[in-house]
């Protein structure tokens, strides 16, 4: 899906065997960028389910405060559920900056275009904990974001090494597609976002 402020693609599968999965994410785009979330309810079926999607349905809902306070606002709702992992990034183009935070096990991946051919990477830190049971102290992260970025969450069903040979201009969906392709789990949903941040 293509937006003025970002580019963004998701590609997820359930469990084989579930009719539905427990992953779910959202991009919400915003006056000065966008909003960018990704959930992951514990376990899998239609509990997790249930988890994941009023976790995001929230995270929506609350999409002009502050992060941390979004990230508040979800753990009251998910504390009747069996809870969330949840990564949360915003991206003002304004200042060519993201703001996130990750509680749980849903990874971020930010690649920054670099000066010459070598990009930048920076890794979300996870705080550990589960948004509707054990919310940690939280810390939100900013990260600049001079040149061009790409910006990638993945659920735990995504295996690791799923952010190798990632390109800050090759399309998001494509790029999303092929990491579900070759990294997902056999044991769990999988869910991928993957997100171009413009100018």
């Amino acid at each position: 899906m293509k937006g003025e402020l970002i580019d963004w693609g998701v590609a997820s599968r359930a469990l084989a065997g579930e009719t539905e999965s427990g992953d779910r994410c959202l991009v919400k785009t915003l006056q000065n960028g966008a909003l960018l979330a990704a959930a992951d309810g514990l376990g899998h079926g239609s509990e997790a389910a249930l988890a994941a999607n009023l976790a995001i349905r929230t995270v929506e809902d609350q999409a002009g405060r502050p992060i941390l306070e979004i990230v508040g606002a979800c753990h009251r709702p998910l504390l009747r559920t069996r809870g969330a992992a949840l990564s949360l990034a915003h991206w003002n183009a304004e200042r060519r900056e993201v703001t996130w935070v990750g509680v749980g096990n849903v990874e971020g991946v930010l690649v920054i275009a670099g000066p010459g051919r070598q990009a930048e990477r920076e890794r979300l830190v996870l705080r550990r904990g589960v948004v509707g049971d054990r919310l940690p102290a939280l810390q939100a992260s900013i990260v600049a974001v001079p040149r061009e970025g790409l910006l990638v969450f993945a659920t735990d069903g995504i295996g690791d090494g799923f952010d190798r040979g990632l390109e800050t201009r090759a399309a998001p969906q494509s790029q999303a597609d092929g990491i579900l392709a070759r990294h997902a789990r056999d044991a769990d949903d999988a869910l991928v976002l993957v997100a171009r941040l413009g100018r």
